[in-house]
């Protein structure tokens, strides 16, 4: 068909649809994962690749930096171009992932090209990774529509072990080119594969908003508590990931945090695809979100005491599958709320806080993190105000989204 969506082909029955679906959200997750990928290329060879591209390790922080900074930018629009125009605002997010890859490959010793590439790519994430919640009410029964969005969600942290976990072995196996080849091989065959999934027709067409503004979100003060609760959880994690290794080091476990930190997203990683679903049959979001603050409350005032590794490793664990589970619970959730018309938009504003929080609650635990109980008591105390959003939420979440307003 040229121009337009797809439709459904009346022969195709609703099994062979229900696989179609399968593969766009397993596309789609390829395509998540390489953002995060992307984003974190550099963090555990800083030092490595500041020297081959003859800069500080400062600037090659800024590579990473640059990633939120466009997320800032666009994550609105990004949710308003989502629910105007799905195909194309997704396709332009796959393009520009892809693009930003290759260009980083070109010369692995330019920092500008580097650069460059790294800017195109952080285009592309906003438009991505507001898709999360758009693409399983497009492609993927009720019934099964909170596990995509677990696996959908999942998939970004699931990214961020790989990019954690991969790239001191590609750079030991063939330095900075290698990897940025690696990366960019994994983000084009990710491109690819969603580009060619829009071309599968929706299981359900959303119906269109005729309010295209963010005025409704100014009146729904459900969507502002989430957004407090994101900022929370998004940013004790990044607090977690950004200072555990200076935590372990002056409790005496230096070389201890890059496992913990593994234990914890892949934990985080389970959480995400499987609590969505679980707690969703139940209508027990709520319940979830004040468990999993109270969680980080919990699990930093225990190590303030008990802060060897093998109690760290499992006190992580938890709180990883908790805490990271949180995203796509709260993702799901808001969808149901303002329905699938307004996804888009609603996954932007939850995103967007969610980032603010990584690096409002990074800068504050540093203000005290060369005592590291104190710093751990920071970060439990941002619990506190996790706990009095989650208690404002609703109890029970309503079978259907309200009516536009």
């Amino acid at each position: 068909m040229a121009g337009g969506v797809p439709r459904p082909d009346p022969a195709v029955g609703a099994a062979g649809r229900a696989r179609s679906g399968v593969g766009v959200i397993g596309a789609y997750a390829l395509l998540a994962m390489s953002t995060q990928l992307l984003w974190l290329t550099f963090a555990a060879i800083t030092p490595e690749s500041a020297r081959d591209l003859g800069v500080s390790q400062g600037a090659v922080g800024d590579l990473a930096v640059v990633n939120a900074l466009m997320f800032v930018v666009l994550a609105i629009p990004a949710g308003r171009w989502l629910d105007r125009d799905y195909r194309a605002t997704l396709a332009a997010g796959a393009l520009f992932t892809a693009l930003g890859a290759v260009v980083r490959a070109l010369d692995p010793t330019s920092f500008a090209v580097v650069m460059a590439g790294q800017v195109i790519m952080s285009v592309g994430q906003p438009l991505v990774l507001t898709a999360t919640t758009k693409i399983a009410a497009r492609h993927v029964g009720p019934e099964h529509q909170t596990t995509a969005i677990g696996i959908a969600s999942g998939a970004q942290f699931l990214g961020i072990l790989v990019a954690v976990l991969t790239g001191a072995p590609l750079y030991d196996a063939g330095g900075l080119r290698a990897v940025l080849i690696a990366n960019a091989a994994f983000s084009v065959v990710a491109a690819v594969a969603v580009l060619l999934s829009l071309r599968v027709p929706p299981l359900a067409e959303p119906p269109a908003d005729t309010d295209r503004s963010m005025a409704w979100l100014r009146r729904d003060p459900v969507m502002w508590r989430m957004a407090a609760l994101l900022f929370v959880g998004f940013g004790s994690y990044n607090a977690l990931a950004t200072w555990l290794d200076s935590l372990m080091t002056d409790f005496g476990h230096p070389g201890a945090a890059g496992n913990l930190i593994a234990v914890m997203t892949l934990a985080g990683v389970v959480g995400a695809a499987v609590l969505p679903g679980f707690v969703g049959e139940r209508d027990a979001r709520r319940t979830h979100c004040l468990v999993a603050t109270a969680a980080l409350a919990a699990v930093a005032l225990v190590l303030i005491v008990a802060h060897g590794v093998v109690i760290g490793g499992v006190l992580l664990a938890g709180l990883g599958f908790l805490l990271l589970g949180t995203l796509p619970v709260v993702l799901e959730w808001a969808e149901v709320h303002v329905g699938p018309a307004r996804a888009g938009r609603a996954t932007a504003f939850l995103l967007l806080a969610g980032n603010v929080g990584a690096v409002v609650v990074v800068l504050t635990v540093q203000v005290a993190i060369d005592h590291p109980q104190l710093a751990l008591g920071v970060l439990a105390a941002w619990s506190l105000p996790g706990l009095a959003f989650a208690l404002l939420l609703p109890r029970s979440t309503p079978t259907s989204a309200p009516a536009a307003v």
